[in-house]
């Protein structure tokens, strides 16, 4: 038996040798698909397509100059993130953020329906004023509006403003020049004869609610002017 029958083909990929005896390479059929793909693609995208004319094509696809803005749910306490996607100052889609701590991405029956809220065309998107006696909402603007509410505020804090009062408490005694630590220690003394007058600086006429989309940063400055006001009703949305 002739034993050129049992040796393995010849692999296409390795170098053979010409009568010469000088080494040439071969070019496999899977290298050569891959040389024409390549060279179509080149010319498809340099000569068969006009790629200035696609670029421009593309700014009319969907996602194409949207912006996304961060935002709450205004309709519960839990404060959960959504992501608002605009275009041209309109709202396209509201969904779930997924990086938010609190909801992780979910919404409920009531957020996802912030869409239809917003976009409703009942939905006021300037302050309204009715004068007393009038049968009638008219439109005014931010500064109007913003310096009504600075007047009334003002005039009503001003004409029920309580500077001080009297209250049966007794009073801290704080003893420093005392040389024994028990002595000197902070001990109440109550009052004798009448109540003592203490300072409160408050209006019980302004109370001020806060809401479920606030982020921590707005709360805090919303409890610092309603201090500064002297409110002593401070309330918030998840408390009613």
């Amino acid at each position: 038996m002739d034993d050129s029958l049992d040796a393995p083909p010849p692999n296409p990929s390795e170098s053979a040798v010409d009568r010469s005896g000088a080494s040439r390479s071969t070019i496999s059929r899977r290298d050569l698909f891959r040389l024409t793909l390549a060279g179509g693609s080149g010319l498809a995208l340099g000569e068969l397509l006009d790629v200035p004319a696609m670029r421009a094509a593309t700014k009319d696809l969907k996602l194409s100059d949207v912006s996304e803005f961060t935002t709450s749910c205004n309709f519960c306490s839990c404060g959960c993130g959504m992501i608002a996607a605009v275009r041209d100052g309109k709202l396209l889609t509201m969904e779930g953020d997924y990086d938010h701590i609190v909801n992780r991405g979910s919404l409920c029956v009531k957020g996802i329906s912030m869409f239809a809220t917003h976009t409703s065309p009942n939905r006021l998107t300037t302050p309204r004023y009715r004068a007393p006696g009038s049968d009638h909402w008219e439109d005014i603007s931010w500064d109007d509006a913003i310096t009504r509410v600075a007047q009334k505020i003002r005039k009503t804090r001003d004409e029920t403003w309580i500077a001080t009062e009297k209250v049966d408490a007794p009073a801290l005694l704080v003893d420093l020049a005392a040389g024994d630590r028990i002595q000197s220690a902070p001990r109440f003394v109550h009052p004798e004869g009448r109540n003592a007058e203490v300072p409160v600086n408050r209006t019980d006429a302004i109370g001020f609610m806060g809401g479920a989309q606030n982020t921590n940063e707005e709360c805090y400055l919303f409890q610092k002017a309603a201090r500064l006001l002297g409110l002593a009703y401070v309330e918030h949305q998840a408390r009613l």
